[in-house]
């Protein structure tokens, strides 16, 4: 029989929740605002100081893709925006300095810029066959896939294996990777800092491979990949290109396997996707390096 508290324990867990602040909740922002609109200033010293503005608490930084692949930053030089900076500074000299596909995933086990690292059990850095003309690029990891360290793991993953298999594809003939290769604590989605930080290593892994098409799964890689600011249900099924070191690559956007077990009727649009690539670029039989 299981034990209720420790069954709630370990969801906790799951869901990212590895800090035990108080017995009470706090609303944390309303004491900010508090404590800007009255700073409290011991009585003892009230004649020694002098009157200046309160002290404003740091605002997080805000990144986001721009279009052209820049990262921008609006924010104040905050000590966690000049971190930000240096880790994408640092994962843009690690990922120029992979000559192989070995190479960038010996870098990437040794980049610490990106925290999602610290919190998730494994590295997920791709499956499937990197010389393959198709690769299919998702957003990050699931929970079975950081418990599995496997790609697509998952219910998600047996549905993209009838996907592609309804279309003469497998994994031994297509290559899988993430924008993220950790999993987010409670599989939210990465946030712009994190997929900042991890864009240098997904643009040098393209580089390194030589494939003919790109399928974007779902909004993440539609917008860090493409630069394409609309919601991926409408633009889903439209053709972009991808300039990779003055190669144009033809990437599709589609719908993520993990949004079509939520909307399963929207199976069939995606089915649709997948009849256009295949009528572009039949299945070859067999991969055989």
């Amino acid at each position: 029989m299981s034990d209720p508290a420790l069954d709630i324990l370990q969801w906790y867990v799951a869901m990212g929740v590895d800090l035990a602040i108080d017995e009470t909740a706090h609303d944390r922002f309303a004491e900010a605002l508090e404590a800007q609109a009255s700073p409290k200033i011991p009585a003892e010293k009230t004649e020694d100081v002098t009157a200046s503005p309160p002290a404003r608490a740091a605002l997080p930084p805000s990144a986001s893709l721009a279009r052209g692949g820049d990262l921008k930053i609006s924010a104040p030089a905050t000590t966690a925006s000049v971190a930000l900076e240096q880790a994408i500074a640092q994962a843009r000299n690690m990922a120029a300095a992979a000559s192989d596909l070995d190479g960038l995933r010996a870098a990437l086990d040794v980049f610490d810029g990106c925290g999602l690292k610290r919190t998730a059990h494994h590295l997920i850095f791709a499956d499937g066959n990197p010389h393959a003309d198709v690769v299919l690029i998702g957003d990050a990891p699931g929970a079975d896939d950081d418990r599995t360290g496997q790609m697509f793991a998952g219910e998600a993953g047996r549905l993209l294996d009838l996907m592609l298999g309804s279309i003469g594809y497998s994994r031994a003939n297509t290559y899988m990777l993430n924008v993220v290769p950790w999993r987010p604590p409670g599989n939210r989605a990465p946030t712009a800092q994190e997929i900042a930080m991890c864009l240098p290593f997904l643009q040098r892994h393209l580089e390194l491979l030589s494939p003919k098409v790109l399928i974007c799964l779902g909004a993440v890689p539609l917008q860090a990949v493409l630069n394409v600011r609309e919601a991926v249900t409408r633009v889903r099924g439209q053709w972009f290109e991808l300039d990779v070191r003055g190669h144009k690559l033809p990437a599709l956007a589609t719908l993520h396997p993990a949004f079509l077990l939520r909307q399963p009727a929207q199976k069939k649009v995606v089915w649709s996707d997948l009849l256009d690539v295949a009528r572009k670029w039949p299945a070859a039989p067999k991969l055989l390096h």
